[in-house]
């Protein structure tokens, strides 16, 4: 499910750099950015899947609440931390055409971060009870991210603004509404990893039926004349649109588990490989797409060059991520042999 998010990243980057200005009004680069506006939706909800799998298993090994909380918040200041770094590595690579600014910009591991830092409380929770925490902090936050977008931001900091509040010319990954798919995802998580090896199958049955509800109600309700909200954008605080996605993210879930389990076996999968490496692919591949080494060709592009590029790129991070695999599985099996002979 996040090599499949990698992929349509990929596509969204790659066009988003390469092709020119006087062909974005055309339905390829509208197709390319409009199927790639659910890459960021996975990789949120999939960072609250993980997250959820945490927390299960430190209620099992980890009594006190306080402590399981405290752990699962260090885990989000990892990430938070891999996000500044990230953008400091960025800016260095896209020298001298970025200015200070680019150190600051809050990017989608921004985002995770901090939305996983005010979710790391569901760790006091026990597992039923934080699936039902988790649901309701996706729907409370869903639901408060029009008021926010309309509250008065004239003098608060831009930066702070980013973080927090969506709207036109604020930053792409607030918390209001994108931590709502971290929630979201934590509901899932705690969901399928409780869930019996024999009752998978219901369990993904069930995910595609919730998930049809979610797109057509979410459909439903962005269509009709009148609105809760006296101010609100379908495409950057729309709680609708919010539900749509999650829907989308249940089905590609349910659509991964029934390729994983009965389609791919247990073959060797590019797509996996690039799920098992996504920060890698994700740092690499954004440092070559908006870095200095493409300036000649950044926005020149025609749209079959464009498709071309993006190929290249994908085989390119299929190829890292095969070799990096390989590099870990041969450096634990020296390891291994090494711990059994100092046994020995």
């Amino acid at each position: 499910m996040r090599g499949l998010a990698v992929v349509i990243m990929i596509q969204c980057h790659a066009f988003n750099s390469f092709v020119r200005m006087d062909l974005r009004d055309g339905g390829p680069y509208v197709l390319s950015q409009f199927v790639g506006g659910m890459a960021a939706p996975l990789f949120l909800f999939m960072a609250g899947m993980t997250l959820a799998f945490q927390m299960e298993g430190l209620e099992r090994r980890e009594p006190k609440p306080l402590r399981r909380w405290l752990i699962s918040l260090k885990r989000a200041g990892y990430i938070l931390g891999i996000a500044f770094l990230f953008r400091f590595t960025n800016w260095a690579a896209s020298m001298p055409h970025v200015g200070p600014q680019e150190l600051t910009k809050v990017d989608i591991l921004n985002c995770m971060g901090v939305a996983m830092g005010v979710l790391s409380v569901a760790a006091v929770f026990g597992s039923y009870s934080r699936t039902r925490f988790a649901v309701a902090a996706g729907f409370g936050i869903a639901a408060m991210s029009p008021i926010v977008a309309a509250l008065p931001w004239a003098g608060v900091p831009p930066l702070v603004q980013a973080y927090i509040a969506p709207g036109q010319g604020r930053g792409l990954f607030p918390f209001f509404p994108c931590a709502a798919y971290v929630a979201f995802g934590l509901a899932a998580g705690a969901i399928v990893k409780r869930a019996a090896a024999d009752r998978f199958d219901r369990l993904m049955q069930w995910s595609v039926l919730i998930s049809f509800g979610l797109i057509l109600g979410g459909q439903y309700f962005s269509n009709i004349p009148y609105s809760l909200y006296t101010q609100s954008n379908f495409w950057s605080d729309s709680p609708a649109l919010i539900l749509i996605r999650v829907g989308i993210c249940l089905v590609m879930m349910a659509g991964a588990y029934l390729w994983t389990e009965y389609g791919a076996g247990v073959r060797w999968s590019w797509m996996q490989a690039l799920g098992k490496n996504s920060l890698m692919v994700y740092w690499i591949h954004v440092m070559i797409v908006y870095g200095s080494v493409v300036h000649p060709i950044k926005r020149r592009l025609s749209i079959p060059q464009t498709t071309a590029a993006t190929v290249a790129l994908t085989l390119a991070m299929v190829a890292m991520s095969a070799l990096w695999l390989q590099w870990k599985a041969r450096r634990a099996n020296t390891v291994r042999q090494a711990a059994v002979a100092a046994r020995a």
